[in-house]
């Protein structure tokens, strides 16, 4: 009887798990001793190692600041409701567009369309937000002059400077830059759809509608829910660059949300713990919707990220 053979260790896959892990380790695991500030009076530092050491503790009280700070209000309200509109409006788009573009049969049209929608994602949100200040400008705006010549207005509307047109302006640019991208778990999750499952609705006489609905759908659900498990968890990440390019002192009161307000107290006013704790408070919050979200889909759908 023959012996198997030593195995040989693979030192190349080797290296490149031990790169992610050292990634992981260097950009997320070291920088959490951090938390630390937080639970410390590090406001104003100007040597921050060094009054981490030697700085009391001051237990909660960032915390209670920031929860009775004038502006928590405000700020948590703008935060959610961009949050729940970008849940309830971004996220199922990408999902209905890949089904769409399952349905193309031209293969060659399928291509055009995907570049063209992918396109905006790769420009920055610092160039994408000019376009958008260009096209809802009150002094020569493309939707300021189509809506004058077709007489729906009498005058330009200055949009960037109403705080009423702030989330619509915010969502609807987000569905611009984001769906095409957004789209492309959901068209590989298709592409992996057994094509005997097509073939079987097929010949059971199920159209495209009934075929995409019976079908396609349930066969990228647990795809869904892991992506819906994750927007969930990230309700309170607005996005501060896109937020903070379209953001001005008159649209402020609807526009100032928890990345840009952090940004100004933390690094303008150089709030270093108060900061610290609103941004720790986030990541709590962010940990509870993730697994009390989890439980509630492995209970009712079985399908969860863990």
């Amino acid at each position: 009887m023959q012996k198997r053979g030593k195995r040989r260790f693979n030192w190349q896959i080797f290296a490149m798990a031990m790169a992610g892990v050292l990634y992981l380790l260097v950009f997320n695991y070291i920088p959490m001793f951090g938390i630390a500030i937080a639970f410390k009076d590090l406001d104003y530092s100007m040597n921050i190692m060094k009054d981490l050491m030697e700085k009391p503790w001051v237990g909660m009280s960032n915390f209670i600041k920031f929860v009775t700070d004038a502006q928590f209000g405000s700020v948590m309200y703008n935060t959610l409701v961009l949050g729940i509109l970008e849940l309830v409006i971004t996220f199922p788009i990408p999902i209905m567009f890949a089904l769409l573009l399952n349905e193309l049969r031209s293969q060659r049209f399928r291509k055009v369309v995907q570049t063209t929608t992918y396109f905006p994602y790769f420009i920055s949100w610092v160039v994408f937000a000019g376009i958008v200040q260009m096209f809802v400008s009150s002094d020569g705006g493309f939707i300021n002059d189509v809506l004058m010549r077709f007489h729906v207005i009498n005058q330009p509307i200055p949009f960037l400077s109403q705080p009423g047109y702030f989330y619509p302006i915010i969502i609807i640019s987000s569905v611009i830059k984001g769906t095409g991208w957004g789209s492309v778990v959901y068209v590989s999750a298709i592409a992996g759809v057994d094509q005997e499952i097509y073939e079987a609705a097929h010949i059971d006489g199920a159209n495209r509608w009934k075929t995409a609905l019976y079908v396609t759908i349930p066969c990228i659900m647990p795809t869904v829910m892991v992506m819906l498990l994750l927007a969930i968890s990230g309700i309170l990440g607005s996005g501060f660059d896109r937020i903070y390019m379209l953001q001005n002192p008159l649209n402020l009161v609807r526009s100032e949300v928890l990345d840009t307000y952090v940004y100004k107290v933390g690094i303008a006013d150089r709030r270093y713990s108060y900061t610290t704790a609103v941004g720790l408070f986030r990541s709590v919050v962010a940990v509870v919707l993730l697994g009390s979200s989890n439980y509630i889909a492995k209970k009712k759908t079985g399908n969860g990220i863990f």
